[in-house]
């Protein structure tokens, strides 16, 4: 073997490939920094748009109370990202065709469907929140108006769930199959409870929660009924002042038996 040969050969391998490693990191250190000028960026930005004070509002705040980050920082934190994977894959476009460049435009490929099951997830978690929200204040005092409307809540939170992996492409030979397995199964009660064999059982459930639901909200008025004439007793002219007199004549008489009780 000439040594000489393999020098050079090797020489000429390190010439070739210097020039594009030190391309590589030139890329990678400009994308770096925009990427992080731009998340910056876009994170004051939707803060100072009142983004965080929105879904506050809309009842999704509630979700990045312990989160480490706030839901405008967090969307800086993703654009910062993404700019990354688009920094890495410039970057290794540098050396050509490679496995590493074919994965990160796959990733950067399925983007685009992360961010609409993000927001699948976002507007059913709103939703979900509105309908807790409607469903106990219209049954808040019934016993099991909680779990009713969070029950309601869950099921359309599970729901947007379900089609946000659906639109991300994940797990779909799992997601579907349990969402068609629940529409059947509560198609199927709601065939066979109301139109098969157990219509006299149900009827007879049903008459019995009925009863259950229509003593708790008599009861519900009652104590609302009671609360509102207690109020207007209260609010009259000279009720402050009748109760007043009551409760001094009940200590003095409370103080003029006090000496007949000790011996």
């Amino acid at each position: 073997m000439d040594m000489g040969q393999g020098l050079t050969s090797a020489w000429e391998a390190v010439a070739s490939f210097a020039p594009l490693l030190i391309g590589f990191l030139v890329v990678l250190a400009l994308g770096w920094l925009i990427s992080w000028l731009v998340g910056k960026a876009v994170g004051k930005g939707l803060h100072g748009i009142g983004l965080d004070r929105a879904l506050h509002r809309g009842g999704v705040g509630e979700y990045f109370e312990r989160s480490r980050w706030g839901a405008s920082e967090l969307c800086g934190k993703i654009i910062y990202y993404v700019g990354l994977l688009f920094t890495f894959s410039f970057a290794f476009n540098i050396f050509g065709p490679n496995p590493v460049s074919t994965l990160l435009n796959q990733v950067i490929a399925w983007i685009p469907q992360g961010i609409v099951a993000l927001v699948i997830v976002v507007v059913t978690a709103m939703i979900a929140k509105a309908i807790r929200n409607v469903v106990s204040g219209a049954l808040g005092g019934l016993s099991y108006g909680r779990f009713l409307a969070n029950l309601a809540a869950v099921f359309v939170l599970g729901l947007g769930v379900i089609a946000a992996l659906n639109q991300a492409g994940v797990a779909q030979a799992v997601t579907v199959p349990v969402l068609i397995a629940v529409l059947a199964t509560l198609g199927g009660i709601l065939v066979v409870g109301a139109g098969g064999g157990l219509i006299r059982p149900m009827q007879e459930r049903w008459a019995r929660w009925l009863d259950v639901a229509e003593r708790e909200t008599g009861r519900m008025s009652e104590e609302s009924s009671y609360q509102a004439g207690k109020e207007a007793a209260m609010s009259r002219p000279g009720a402050e002042r009748t109760g007043t007199e009551e409760e001094s004549r009940e200590g003095a008489s409370a103080s003029g038996r006090g000496p007949e009780s000790t011996p």
